[in-house]
C-alpha cells in the first residue's frame, strides 16, 4: 500500500514526523502517476518540517526520482516507463505521487540513482547563481566558503567544466588533508581554510585574478573574508546562513571597491513563470554534464525508505547540514506495495 513520510504539526523532524498508508493516487487527465525510487533530504525538507520556512506540506521532499507507471489520458510526452524528476516542490518523501506532465522532467534511465535523485535542487541552484549573477570567463575566478558542502562540490565540478578557477574556504578539521585532496579531484583550483583564506597572497602576487564573483553559504566573518578577495565591482551571493551571524560588509568593500551584495533562494527563484521557464534548458545542460560524467552526486549514502529516521538522525547531527547527502531508497518496497 503507497506509505508517505508527513507530520500533523511543525517541530523537530524525529519527533513530529511518521509513516502513514494512503490510497493509490490516480492521475488526472493531465496527470502522471510516479512510483518514487528515491528522494533526496535537504536542508530546506528539514527547515519546512521545523516550520522555519514558509511552505506548508503534509509531507516534505523538494526533489527526487522516480517511475511513471500511469499517464492520463491528455499526456503527450511521457509514457508509462519513463524516469522522471519533478521541478516543483512535489512531497517526494511518499511512494506515489501523481503531478502534471509539464511539473516533471524526463531523465535519461542511464543516470544512477544518486545524481538522479539529486538533480534539481543543488545543482540547478549552483547552475543559476554562477551564471545569472556575473558573465565568468575562462580567466575568472569564483571564491566559495562551505565547499565541502553539496552545493560546494556541484560548484566546484560546474567551474571545472566551464574552464573556471575556483578558491575554496572550509572549516579547518581532522583530516583536513584528505579533504583537500578530494575537493581538488573534483577540479578545485584551491583549498584554503578559513584562517589560511586571510593569509594567502595568491591574489597580490597575480597567480589568480581576485574573484568577480563569491558563493556564501555560512554568513559572519567567513562572508566577510571572501568578501575582502572580491575584485572591484564583484559580486557576493549568499544562498545560506549556516553560522547564523549576519553578512556585514565594510565601508572599503561598499565605497571603495563597489562590491554588491546579492541573496538567492531557489524556491523564489523558481516561482517567477520567466524562470520556471528555464528549468528544462538548465536541465538538459545539467544531465548532459552528468552523461559527461563532469558531474557527478556529493557524498552521499542510500537509506532505506523505512529506516528515514537514520537520514534524519545524520543529517541533524553536527555538520550533517555540509557533510555526507542522504537519500531515502525506495527500492526494496517496489514489491511489497
Amino acid at each position: 500500500m503507497p506509505t508517505k513520510i508527513r507530520y500533523a504539526n511543525t517541530g523537530e523532524p524525529l519527533d513530529v514526523l511518521y509513516l502513514e498508508n494512503y490510497d493509490m493516487p490516480e492521475p488526472e487527465k493531465d496527470e502522471a502517476l510516479v512510483q518514487m525510487i528515491a528522494a533526496a533530504v535537504n536542508p530546506v525538507d528539514i527547515n519546512i518540517v521545523q516550520g522555519k520556512y514558509p511552505l506548508k506540506v503534509d509531507s516534505p521532499g523538494y526533489e527526487g526520482m522516480g517511475k511513471v507507471i500511469k499517464v492520463g489520458s491528455e499526456v503527450k510526452n511521457l509514457k508509462v516507463g519513463d524516469h522522471v524528476i519533478p521541478i516543483v516542490y512535489a512531497g517526494t518523501w511518499r511512494t506515489h505521487i501523481t503531478l502534471p506532465e509539464e511539473s516533471l522532467f524526463r531523465i535519461p534511465k542511464s543516470i544512477d540513482v544518486p545524481e538522479g535523485a539529486t538533480l534539481q535542487v543543488n545543482p540547478v541552484t549552483m547552475y543559476t547563481m554562477l551564471k545569472e549573477f556575473v558573465n565568468l570567463g575562462p580567466e575568472d575566478t569564483v571564491i566559495q566558503n562551505g565547499a565541502n558542502s553539496a552545493c560546494g562540490v556541484i560548484a566546484i565540478q560546474m567551474c571545472k567544466a566551464w574552464g573556471i578557477k575556483t578558491v575554496n574556504v572550509v572549516r579547518d578539521r581532522p583530516l583536513i588533508d584528505d579533504l583537500k585532496t578530494f575537493l581538488k579531484s573534483l577540479g578545485a583550483t584551491y583549498v584554503f581554510t578559513e584562517e589560511e583564506i586571510k593569509k594567502t597572497d595568491i591574489f597580490k602576487t597575480g597567480e589568480l585574478n581576485n574573484p568577480v564573483l563569491g558563493l556564501n553559504c555560512i554568513g559572519g566573518s567567513s562572508a566577510t573574508s571572501i568578501m575582502r578577495h572580491l575584485s572591484e565591482e564583484g559580486v557576493l551571493v549568499t544562498y545560506g546562513g549556516m553560522s547564523l551571524e549576519p553578512v556585514t560588509a565594510s565601508t572599503t568593500a561598499l565605497v571603495f571597491k563597489n562590491i554588491r551584495l546579492e541573496g538567492f533562494n531557489m524556491s523564489r527563484w523558481n516561482n517567477k513563470e520567466e524562470n520556471f521557464a528555464k528549468l528544462p534548458k538548465i536541465l538538459n545542460e545539467i544531465v548532459d554534464m552528468v552523461l559527461e560524467e563532469k558531474l557527478k552526486a556529493p557524498p552521499h549514502a542510500l537509506v532505506d525508505f523505512l529506516n528515514y529516521k537514520e537520514a534524519l538522525r545524520n543529517t541533524l547531527s553536527p555538520g550533517g547540514m555540509i557533510g555526507k547527502k542522504f537519500i531515502l531508497d525506495f527500492r526494496n518496497l517496489s514489491s511489497k506495495i
